[in-house]
């Protein structure tokens, strides 16, 4: 046997095929080294271009896992997590909670701060800063009264008129519509038989602050005689409505069907304003005999007289407090009355007549005289904060200048507008100053004639003008372009500027 084949048996191969197959073998190692180094080198450059691919391809293996994670989650853990969750959502809405439950302390704090300003007086929103003059196209004009319009009301949830004028009717009117709701004719003097009614001049009205109550009083004032009424509306079918006339009488009516129901007495002398007690059916009323009489509408009842006025009493206004206030006319003064006390408070001031007067607040008030002035008051202080001379200018020759008459005044409640009327063709628009010791006009209105009285409406989104050919207390002047009419003024509010911090 060749030492080749024994070899072969025993498995080994022979030199020169055994070199050869070795070298073979070591040229596959190489190969398959430098194809690995290769793949390696490839990889390497591979995963340096293409890394956004690479991110793309590992995306979804993280997703991957975590839904491996998520599956391989205990009852116990899910339980912990759900728990989680659920206190995080409780701690939101309680947060949630807190923060509404603060704004609503803060409203009701301002609210209530703003209600025990309102008790002392001390009240002064800033509103007339934001009032934008209307258009003399805006103001509508309502035409019903045959001679002047003297006096007129608002019902306290704005959506009706009562005027009353020198041709002894009264008249309801819509806000909305300007229709004609109601009109209560003039009576024929000592007819009989016929419905009780104004054979008189009417002078003023007032109503209550529940609507409930509407009051025109009547008086003679030189050769004319005037009338002043008072009228009840009730929320009911059965609203009573009273009325005074020169006969010192006040009667009470049935709004709806004006069907009389009773009558007050007591005056001497006609009856020349009246004003309700606010949130009460307390009635002020005061007349030509200088007295001040407080009644009790919802009882029927007299209840006592003050005295004090040097001379027959124009004007009367009240709020929620005990007490009234009078303008004077000719004996010059403004007097508080403080009625559980029986008591009064005497203001100087104007140098004429002052014929009208209207409570801004409880400590604050405005008043209007025949000398052409407008003055602001306060209870703490005996002479005006504020005074306005020629308050609507001066009309005559030069050398023979005479202010306009201040006929009618009115103020927002609560606020810093005031308004104030004459005979210059215009009702003037005012902003009370800080503390009511400043007057400053805002603006003109236009309107011809005699503004004999003014009205805000009670959310202040409007003013109301009655309007005649001739002063509400007499017949000394006579303007033939006026029209007797009732006059509805918009009053629009651009906001202000936004306050710093706010």
């Amino acid at each position: 046997m060749s030492a080749a084949s024994a070899a072969r048996k025993r498995g080994k191969p022979a030199s020169g095929a055994g070199a050869a197959a070795g070298a073979g073998k070591r040229r596959r190692k190489a190969d398959s080294a430098g194809d690995r180094g290769k793949t390696k080198g490839g990889g390497k450059m591979n995963e340096e271009i293409s890394s956004d691919s690479e991110s793309e391809s590992l995306a979804p293996k993280r997703t991957e896992e975590e839904e491996e994670e998520e599956l391989e989650e205990t009852v116990q853990e899910k339980k912990l997590r759900l728990a989680k969750l659920y206190l995080e959502q409780l701690r939101q809405q309680e947060e949630e909670k807190a923060e509404a439950r603060e704004f609503e302390e803060d409203q009701v704090a301002g609210r209530l701060k703003e209600d025990v300003l309102e008790q002392r007086g001390r009240l002064q929103k800033s509103v007339a800063k934001e009032i934008q003059a209307p258009a003399p196209t805006d103001i509508r004009v309502l035409r019903g009264h045959q001679l002047s319009i003297t006096c007129l009301v608002i019902t306290p949830d704005d959506l009706a008129i009562f005027s009353a004028a020198k041709d002894c009717t009264i008249i309801k009117w819509s806000v909305e519509s300007g229709r004609k709701l109601h009109v209560i004719p003039r009576a024929k003097k000592g007819a009989e038989g016929q419905p009780p009614g104004h054979s008189s001049h009417i002078l003023c009205m007032a109503i209550s602050s529940d609507g409930k109550y509407l009051v025109r009083l009547g008086w003679p004032w030189g050769q004319w005689e005037v009338w002043v009424c008072g009228m009840c509306l009730w929320p009911s079918s059965l609203s009573p409505q009273a009325s005074g006339d020169c006969s010192k009488l006040i009667l009470i009516w049935e709004a709806q069907s004006c069907r009389h129901l009773y009558t007050f007495t007591g005056h001497r002398d006609a009856v020349s304003g009246l004003a309700f007690r606010r949130g009460t059916h307390q009635l002020y009323s005061t007349s030509h005999d200088r007295s001040v009489k407080v009644w009790n509408v919802e009882e029927n009842s007299y209840v006592e007289t003050l005295f004090g006025h040097q001379d027959a009493v124009a004007a009367l206004d009240a709020l929620s407090r005990e007490c009234c206030v009078t303008a004077g006319g000719r004996d010059g003064t403004v007097r508080v009355w403080k009625i559980p006390e029986e008591s009064q408070l005497v203001f100087y001031g104007h140098q004429g007549s002052i014929d009208c007067i209207h409570l801004i607040n409880e400590e604050h008030m405005v008043s209007g005289a025949d000398d052409g002035s407008v003055a602001l008051w306060g209870l703490s202080k005996k002479r005006p904060l504020a005074l306005q001379r020629e308050a609507h200018g001066v009309q005559g020759e030069p050398g023979l200048e005479q202010p306009f008459w201040v006929s009618s005044v009115a103020a927002l409640l609560n606020t810093d507008l005031v308004a104030t009327g004459s005979h210059n063709s215009c009702v003037r628009l005012w902003q009370c100053g800080e503390g009511f010791r400043r007057l400053d006009p805002l603006c003109d209105i236009p309107l011809m004639g005699f503004i004999n009285s003014l009205k805000f409406s009670s959310a202040g989104d409007f003013l109301v003008a009655g309007v005649g050919q001739e002063h509400r207390l007499g017949r000394w002047w006579r303007i033939k372009e006026a029209r007797n009419s009732v006059c509805i003024i918009p009053l629009r509010r651009v906001p202000g500027p936004p306050v710093a911090g706010s």
